[in-house]
């Protein structure tokens, strides 16, 4: 259902021509036409001595969410004097030529996605420029839900503005929960889910637990309960009490046999779901985007609610993903302040963060639009209820999480001793403990 007023803004998705980002012929950055000379699309300074905006940057981002950035860049140029370049690539493509291009020194674009995950391990490279002096002035930072900073935040820098956050909920099928007589407003905690998940026969699954995602399972669940990784102090924390309690809810979720195992964003992952054979899919405010996109003939049959407590009156709120806009350091001080101008007009503008949402289920970070009406539409996709509601709750209560560059070595451990307790190879209580040894192995920290 499109947001009042955003019509108009949102049919201009697409506008902006995108680049070929498989080319490699460097017009994105290290020969001058984005690159860190300004010696291209680069107006030097103004009459007052003051660094002027270049007339022209480009901007990288993957899928959805740079077919998004094409509706801001449109608006932008159409008030501005100036090019914005939207290249799209695939996700994994994108972060590789990036992560490249950084550390080469050449070849980055003025502005590109951040995926909130990566945010440490590549303001460790020094390739990131930051943007505290630039987010003060603009007093901004109060606007964003605060569990977005962190992890946007070193040594008292901040190197991203956000731009959509990922508040977790379950998404369900109406059809299948009627037929079987499940009340999702009966589920309050995992122990009723799984009870629920009973009722399903034996070729419906209440859920889906793949191989190769236990440990974003693990993190969102984690953090649901405010666990941090790693202590202020540098010490592993994931051996924890808080993480033996996920640890155990994913063993009793597999024990309960009410959980498929297909791997995730593959077509019989889609099949899974557009069949209803899988009747609900914990994930975040970003998967409805996902589904409309790829599941057209199942709108109207969803509905959400919020992810489980893991104990009666326990929390029930998190983030699973999310993204931000960065500026690469390699870029002229011209590049920077077009690209900063073009972000804040893109984040920290309600009109064009709802429409980016309206057009594309990106959930904005940016918490003053939660105040909107369109936040209390009914929404035919989700069969009349107000399901932007419900999200924008969860963004404002999912607490934050300490990314690290170590955060990979947390994410492999745990995939590895997850995948070997529901194996039947270790308890809970072992899978966290020796999760916590390897990563202190490989990281040279202590344990908490």
């Amino acid at each position: 259902m499109k947001g009042a007023g955003l019509a108009g803004i949102a049919g201009l998705a697409g506008c902006v021509g995108t680049g070929d980002p498989g080319s490699g012929d460097g017009s994105d950055g290290g020969d001058g036409s984005d690159g860190g000379d300004g010696s291209d699309g680069s107006d030097g300074s103004d009459d007052s001595g003051n660094t002027a905006m270049a007339s022209e940057i480009n901007v990288w981002g993957w899928d959805v969410a740079a077919r998004a950035l094409q509706i801001t860049a449109e608006e932008y140029e159409a008030e501005n004097d100036a090019t914005v370049a939207v290249e799209e690539f695939g996700r994994s493509a994108m972060k590789d030529r990036l992560q490249t291009n950084l550390l080469s020194g050449s070849g980055a674009p003025a502005v590109s996605m951040l995926e909130s995950v990566d945010g440490p391990s590549f303001i460790a490279t020094d390739s990131v420029a930051p943007l505290t002096d630039e987010i003060e002035e603009a007093s901004v930072q109060e606007d964003f839900v605060s569990g977005k900073w962190e992890a946007l935040t070193v040594d008292g820098d901040i190197y991203a503005l956000p731009w959509d956050t990922g508040p977790t909920a379950v998404y369900y099928r109406r059809s299948v929960y009627d037929e079987h007589d499940i009340d999702p407003s009966s589920i309050e905690t995992w122990a009723d889910l799984i009870e629920e998940g009973q009722k399903l026969p034996d070729d419906q699954y209440m859920l889906n637990l793949p191989e190769g995602d236990l440990s974003g399972v693990w993190r969102y669940q984690f953090r649901q309960l405010s666990g941090e990784p790693f202590l202020d102090s540098g010490e592993v924390n994931i051996h924890n009490e808080k993480s033996l309690k996920v640890a155990q809810n994913i063993k009793e979720i597999y024990d309960a046999d009410i959980a498929a195992n297909i791997e995730g964003w593959t077509s019989a992952w889609f099949s899974a779901y557009g069949d209803a054979t899988i009747a609900s899919l914990p994930s975040a405010a970003w998967m409805e985007g996902t589904l409309r996109a790829e599941l057209p003939d199942t709108a109207g049959d969803w509905g959400v609610y919020k992810i489980p407590a893991l104990e009666s009156g326990g929390p029930r709120a998190s983030n699973w993903g999310g993204s931000n806009l960065m500026i690469a350091n390699q870029v002229s001080e011209e590049k920077k302040q077009r690209g900063w101008d073009y972000m804040e007009w893109s984040l920290a503008t309600e009109e064009m963060q709802l429409a980016m949402y309206d057009e594309y289920g990106l959930f904005p970070a940016l918490e003053t639009v939660y105040d909107e009406p369109v936040f209390d539409e009914e929404l035919d996709f989700y069969d009349g209820q107000a399901a932007r509601a419900l999200f924008a709750e969860v963004a404002q209560n999912a607490p934050g999480y300490r990314f690290t560059a170590d955060t990979p070595e947390v994410s492999q451990a745990m995939e590895t001793e997850l995948q070997r307790m529901i194996n039947g190879e270790q308890s809970p209580e072992e899978a966290v403990q020796a999760a916590a040894e390897t990563v202190g192995e490989n990281t040279d920290r202590d344990l908490a």
